[in-house]
């Protein structure tokens, strides 16, 4: 199978299984609205390129990573758009959980979609117990307190805010978590691939920050503007739009440079610079600015 399929095939059976009847209809039609269809699937691609990279040895064991990786993010995005964080009514496209099923429900989804994605890389030690307790150590480091997702929000509600710690914490974590658990899954050392991991996270974070101030609701998928809406700090602000099209262009430079000696290592270079192309179409319109 294809990257595509493989990481659709794994989510989706992770989601049914959450489904078994009986459970509560409302809240495994949530997990459903959450996950599926999805988005690019950004984090699970980079997290299966890099075990191929790697030799994918026990693709089983890249598979579970990969959909547990991509479930963490979903949950991210349920709570991220709670009416105590950012308020968004639409989230790729269709109503965010909390309208289309309360406030209450959406708090459920999104905490059973995190139990969901440490389920899921438990059930792989049946394939190598060794392999799953290395990837249960990264994401839960990736996404907890005081470096992970959990942090990256947190941030939010500090009256003075570290820029480098909360970027690397909001959206790098889990870009580092993709090519840490990537090489774990394929049986290589995790500590080689942090910094693409975290290259890569800050260059999406600074195209997030460039979209967020320059593109429309329609073309996001999703409310835009919220950073000044909440006082949040961005790369726009601190840069200005000329110097943060430089820095995108600079950190994914970078990023091609720091990938770690592998048998697929020009295929994952290929890839790196295939995403930078994804990021910045919007480069030459922006410049002009």
């Amino acid at each position: 199978m294809d990257l595509n399929s493989r990481i659709k095939t794994a989510v989706e059976q992770s989601i049914l299984r959450a489904q078994s009847q009986p459970s509560p209809v409302k809240l495994a039609e949530a997990l459903e609205h959450a996950v599926l269809p999805g988005g690019a699937r950004v984090r699970p691609t980079i997290l299966l390129s890099v075990a191929l990279a790697c030799g994918d040895d026990k693709p089983q064991m890249a598979d579970a990573a990969a959909a547990a990786l991509e479930i963490i993010h979903c949950a991210s995005l349920v709570h991220d758009d709670l009416p105590c964080f950012d308020n968004a009514d639409i989230r790729r496209g269709k109503p965010t959980v909390h309208l289309a099923y309360s406030e209450p429900l959406a708090v459920l989804t999104g905490d059973s979609l995190i139990v969901m994605a440490f389920d899921v890389l438990t059930r792989a030690g049946a394939v190598d117990a060794e392999r799953a307790l290395a990837l249960l150590g990264i994401l839960s480091r990736q996404t907890g307190m005081p470096h992970g997702i959990c942090a990256g929000q947190g941030w939010e509600s500090e009256s003075e805010i570290d820029l480098s710690a909360y970027h690397r914490s909001k959206t790098g974590a889990l870009f580092v978590a993709a090519t840490q658990m990537g090489a774990a899954a394929a049986g290589h050392d995790p500590e080689q691939w942090e910094e693409l991991g975290a290259r890569i996270g800050e260059a999406y974070q600074v195209a997030d920050d460039l979209r967020d101030a320059l593109c429309d609701e329609e073309t996001l998928g999703k409310p835009v503007g919220q950073d000044n809406i909440n006082a949040r700090p961005n790369a726009v602000d601190q840069l200005g739009v000329r110097g943060a099209v430089t820095r995108l262009t600079d950190i994914l430079s970078g990023a091609i440079a720091s990938i770690p000696s592998c048998p697929g290592e020009a295929m994952l270079a290929q890839l790196v610079r295939k995403q930078a192309e994804a990021l910045t179409p919007m480069v030459p319109s922006v410049a002009r600015v």
